[in-house]
């Protein structure tokens, strides 16, 4: 819980700065808001996944606005389409000197060994939504995964009166997926009238997750409701059960509180009757996050910094989803 307090308190102090008195703190360069106390000027690296859908594209516009606050630091941005692509990008922020690196991985596995080496060399590691599979990042902030998996399964669990056909799309590899997963399928373990019939990564891609429910369909020839964990996956579920003409009486549980699926849970759209909200805004608080350490000094400030920030997430549903729907919003 006070983990959550501090990054409520964290996310509220960001919104403040961008969207209250954002003009008011942008620093004139040269200034100690975002130097080290030696005046050197701050390099920092943001290393993100390339915008190729919804969440991501929400992430990096998050991170542009974060980045747009401290116009005195020295940033490097990179997106990349893949691990191997994301380990060049990192290799090159390592070679240009950077003081931090603000890092969503691609994959948990091919990156952490990267984070490694960028730990050993001194370098501030904020992670973000996707750990490492070593303990190296300085700052890990994540949203929560196992309870995003344990309240969607719980939901579709009670909407389907613990009797039911599901089947699953995993998301890409890594330490959100497994979270989820895992607590999902613990639910569904202790739900003996609940039918897992078929498990597939959609890799959070709406056509990846087209092609999979398209087999899934072809495989079982009933289905009463989808598990997707992912809105762009959900969305991808929805088309397929379309085309095959099975779109009837099967509904999709995705999540991340994508505005569309929002809107169509809050005018009781039976194909989504609810969804998880898991906010891409993170990127921006570790971007902060990471400035601030390296401002104000990193020995001193990371003896009070939570090395694991966890973000709650909600259930939204047609009684309150009208509170998570921003139509303005770009995801």
């Amino acid at each position: 819980m006070i983990l959550r307090q501090i990054f409520t308190l964290a996310t509220a102090t960001f919104v403040f700065a961008l969207f209250g008195g954002g003009c008011q703190n942008e620093a004139k360069p040269g200034t100690a808001s975002s130097a080290t106390p030696a005046g050197k000027k701050l390099k920092i690296g943001v290393s993100v996944p390339a915008a190729d859908h919804g969440w991501t594209a929400g992430m990096v516009w998050w991170a542009e606005q974060a980045m747009k606050l401290y116009p005195d630091v020295e940033w490097t941005f990179a997106s990349a389409e893949n691990p191997e692509n994301q380990v060049k990008d990192l290799e090159t922020m390592m070679a240009a000197g950077v003081d931090a690196v603000v890092i969503l991985a691609t994959e948990s596995a091919p990156i952490t060994p990267t984070a490694e080496q960028m730990h050993e060399r001194g370098i501030l590691l904020v992670s973000v939504d996707r750990g490492f599979l070593k303990p190296v990042a300085d700052v890990f902030i994540e949203g929560d995964n196992k309870s995003f998996g344990r309240k969607a399964a719980q939901y579709m669990v009670e909407k389907l009166g613990g009797q039911g056909k599901i089947v699953i799309l995993e998301g890409i590899p890594s330490t959100v997926n497994t979270d989820r997963v895992e607590s999902a399928m613990e639910v569904f373990g202790a739900s003996p009238g609940i039918q897992v019939l078929d498990r597939q990564t959609g890799m959070w891609n709406k056509e990846k997750a087209l092609n999979v429910m398209q087999t899934f369909l072809l495989k079982h020839k009933q289905i009463d409701a989808v598990w997707a964990a992912d809105d762009d996956m959900a969305l991808g579920v929805e088309q397929a059960l379309k085309e095959a003409g099975r779109d009837r009486g099967v509904w999709i549980l995705g999540g991340g509180g994508m505005k569309d699926i929002v809107k169509r849970v809050m005018d009781n759209d039976s194909m989504f009757p609810a969804d998880i909200t898991y906010p891409p805004s993170m990127i921006a608080v570790g971007i902060q996050k990471a400035v601030s350490i390296l401002r104000d000094g990193r020995e001193r400030v990371m003896q009070f910094t939570p090395k694991h920030m966890i973000i709650d997430v909600d259930l939204i549903t047609p009684e309150n989803a009208k509170g998570y729907y921003f139509p303005e919003s770009v995801f």
